[in-house]
């Protein structure tokens, strides 16, 4: 993980997402799916590349429960974009780094 990469659990989920003052990307996935570790270097460059703007931050739905029932996660990887900790863009599957940035650009410059 990158340096703007965070760990989300149920106990810091609130303080990291909800309360955030940047752009927050929650990436919900499983150590044994596929897509999900395909994502990950596009999220850690992204994470590299927006650093200052955006926090990338990863549920392990395997181990975190009450936030995937929360938000309705019934495929991985899925992307939530939050800001000012609303949802803005919901992303499902393996997603390109173009079609991130320009998502992530579109929200920031809004």
């Amino acid at each position: 993980m990158s340096n703007n990469t965070v760990e989300i659990t149920d106990g810091n989920f609130e303080k990291l997402v909800l309360k955030s003052e940047k752009l927050v990307i929650v990436d919900f996935w499983a150590e044994w799916c596929g897509p999900c570790k395909a994502i990950t270097p596009i999220l850690d460059e992204i994470s590299n590349e927006f650093g200052d703007k955006v926090l990338i931050g990863k549920v392990n739905v395997d181990e975190v429960k009450e936030i995937p029932v929360k938000y309705g996660i019934r495929s991985i990887p899925t992307l939530l974009f939050f800001s000012n900790g609303e949802i803005t863009r919901q992303e499902v599957g393996l997603q390109s780094k173009q079609t991130l940035v320009d998502n992530i650009t579109q929200i920031v410059e809004s």
